[in-house]
């Protein structure tokens, strides 16, 4: 992608309706510099692209609107805002289908460039054994200073961000919207702590409501991020599921903690090693995968 792109341009057209990630992948092949687009019609977007003119008019509208702009640049000064453009943008999640093009980051973003990285995930509906289980696998890892991925979601997600905030590690949570509608909403108090300590990541911009669709599509960017996803508790048909898919597809490794057979929390992570995860112990087996030297 160009690196002399205007950043305030395409944050903007990013915000702009109908303009997808499709379409501005699509766009840029054409017009690289991102001039052309602000001088054509909506009749010739919507034919140079193949969107329905009424769609490209409205486009095209948001894209020449001076308020939406303004906007932008206050939310530059408030938040990080890390375009595919950008030294910042993580070089992992840049080699994942579909990458987010803009991504919206409170906290410290000097956390993206920091490895080992491990998605850390779960149900929300937790059992008893949970909490012993994550604290057993993954704090060592977080005193080896690892980043500990997660969804601030409730149950297994939360526990993992505060598991990591109450030892001084390193956390970053990717939200399913933006950061003035924090969801769950008990989660707000989370959210403030882990901008403060870590980082928080969104790639939807901070006025956006959580959507339904939203939770399973910021679930690519969890496990992009990550070398690895480590699953503790799961239920067969979860959303935890689709993030391990997610994963999978993205060519990363998949780890999961056996469980007893009659706990239905269980049930997702003995069938995912039974189809070839690596059953995880303890976080010896995690060092022991990626040749990872401890101190």
């Amino acid at each position: 992608m160009n690196n002399h792109i205007d950043r305030l341009d395409f944050i903007h057209l990013s915000r702009c309706r109908y303009a997808t990630r499709g379409f501005i992948r699509k766009w840029l092949e054409i017009d690289s510099d991102l001039k052309k687009i602000y001088q054509i019609s909506s009749q010739e977007l919507s034919k140079i692209i193949q969107i329905p003119q009424k769609k490209a008019q409205i486009l095209l509208k948001d894209l020449h609107n001076n308020v939406l702009k303004k906007k932008i640049l206050t939310e530059i000064r408030d938040f990080h805002i890390i375009t595919l453009v950008d030294e910042y943008y993580p070089s992992m999640l840049n080699t994942i289908k579909d990458a987010p093009l803009v991504l919206y980051g409170a906290g410290n973003p000097g956390l993206l460039k920091k490895q080992p990285t491990l998605s850390v995930i779960g149900t929300r509906n937790p059992s008893n054994e949970a909490f012993r289980k994550l604290k057993f696998t993954v704090t060592p890892l977080i005193d080896n200073k690892w980043v500990i991925v997660s969804g601030m979601a409730r149950g297994i997600d939360s526990m993992a961000h505060r598991l990591t905030l109450e030892r001084g590690g390193n956390t970053i949570a990717v939200l399913g919207s933006g950061f003035h509608s924090i969801y769950p909403r008990e989660h707000i108090p989370l959210y403030q702590q882990i901008a403060r300590e870590g980082l928080v990541l969104s790639e939807y911009p901070p006025d956006q409501p959580p959507q339904k669709y939203h939770f399973p599509e910021r679930n690519r960017i969890i496990s992009g991020l990550t070398m690895g996803t480590l699953v503790i508790e799961a239920m067969k048909k979860s959303g935890t599921m689709i993030t391990v898919d997610q994963a999978l597809d993205q060519g990363r490794d998949v780890f999961a903690v056996p469980g007893n057979p009659f706990l239905k929390q269980s049930t997702g992570c003995n069938e995912l090693i039974q189809n070839g995860a690596k059953l995880i112990q303890s976080a010896e087996d995690i060092y022991t995968e990626w040749n990872y030297f401890h101190k």
